[in-house]
């Protein structure tokens, strides 16, 4: 069964106000668009366009609960993926996302607590992880992702000194170890303030910026003296073509910074955040989650598995995300379980073992799992989030 959905965008401050109207051929609002989730998570579910066929639910989390066997097959309750488009206009806060064991403590944590589950200041809304994959639509998608190497870090942080002795205590800093640099700056002193203000002011001085110093220079106008202006450049700064990607695991200190993108992760709500957002900051304990290395830029290359299908399958995640592109001999796509569809350009017919569907850009559809086979045709670009 094909079954179209639909949702309406969240307004979080960040978003575009014209990539996800212009995606879906809507008006645009007025007000930023910045997510787009399809899926059956409490906070946002996918709205059904027509509840006729599934017995009056309007959403998808009311037809799973009242039908988990018809709609997700037997065995199943929930769908182990949330799938999003993702309109970024301004930077997102730098976060990380919990480990399965930490997840299910801080959860634990916060109900012995007392925290109620929908306070602003909740860290953990739920007992689950949250690793994700983001493919960019966009011509280029920029994003901080990770600890860089030491050198790569000084380097930029002499330019910006320019023999001027302003940020050799910065240089010092970084020279003892990540975990000790981000307690610092994140500390509130007047060190720290006065790190982040020197930096701030120098950055906008350099000639011909490399990028990560043209994202400390956007940074430090958009969230003057905040210390995420200086943990920027500890980061890797990110440049993803269209059709790129990244796996970004537990612990992955990350910050994205503008573009198109669409996302497939765990569904969880678990972010911890430590800079460069209004919304609730907890750095102790954005630092326990943290992965204090440098590592490469976590690309995520696809693997062709058929004609015109590419899998993008991070390992141990219990999700993948397919790309179709049809062209003109079609395209067969072997799904896990209960999917998602969405098409983000031109127009295509989805015939599964039963049911048909067409779907123009923007559109949308979830996807029982007895379809099993999708033959694809047409001249558009499908992805497919499914269970891996």
């Amino acid at each position: 069964m094909f079954l179209a959905i639909t949702n309406t965008p969240r307004d979080y401050a960040w978003g575009s106000t014209t990539a996800i109207s212009t995606l879906l051929g809507r008006r645009p609002s007025g007000r930023p668009e910045a997510e787009l989730w399809l899926g059956a998570h409490p906070g946002s579910p996918s709205v059904v366009v027509n509840p006729a066929v599934v017995d009056g639910a309007d959403t998808l989390a009311d037809w799973f609960a009242a039908e988990p066997d018809r709609a997700l097959g037997r065995g199943r309750s929930e769908l182990p993926f949330l799938l999003k488009v993702l309109a970024a206009d301004a930077p997102l806060s730098i976060q990380a996302h919990p480990t399965p064991e930490q997840a299910r403590a801080g959860f634990a944590a916060e109900n012995e607590a007392g925290v109620p589950i929908d306070s602003p200041t909740r860290n953990y809304k739920d007992p689950f992880p949250k690793p994700e994959i983001i493919v960019a639509l966009s011509e280029t998608f920029d994003a901080l992702c990770g600890f860089r190497t030491l050198d790569e870090t000084l380097t930029d942080i002499d330019r910006l000194d320019g023999g001027s002795g302003r940020l050799a205590p910065l240089r010092v800093l970084v020279e003892t170890s990540l975990e000790t640099t981000l307690a610092r700056l994140f500390d509130g002193s007047d060190e720290s303030s006065r790190l982040v203000a020197d930096v701030s002011e120098l950055a906008r001085g350099v000639e011909g910026p490399s990028a990560s110093i043209s994202t400390v220079a956007d940074l430090a106008s958009r969230y003057p003296g905040d210390p995420g202006v200086v943990i920027s450049l500890l980061l890797n700064h990110v440049t993803l073509r269209r059709g790129e990607a990244l796996f970004l695991p537990a612990g992955n200190v990350h910050a994205y910074l503008g573009g198109l993108g669409v996302e497939l992760m765990a569904p969880s709500d678990n972010v911890l955040r430590g800079g460069l957002t209004p919304k609730h900051v907890d750095v102790p304990a954005l630092l326990e989650v943290l992965e204090f290395a440098p590592l490469p830029v976590p690309y995520l290359r696809p693997v062709e598995t058929a004609r015109g299908v590419e899998r993008f399958d991070p390992t141990g995640v219990g999700f993948a995300l397919l790309r179709v592109d049809a062209g003109g001999t079609g395209a067969v796509v072997q799904i896990g379980g209960p999917s998602i569809m969405l098409v983000t350009e031109g127009e295509v017919q989805v015939k599964g073992q039963d049911g048909v569907i067409r779907l123009a850009t923007g559109e949308s559809a979830f996807v029982t799992p007895d379809e099993v086979r999708l033959a694809v045709t047409g001249g558009g670009t499908l992805y497919v989030a499914t269970p891996a």
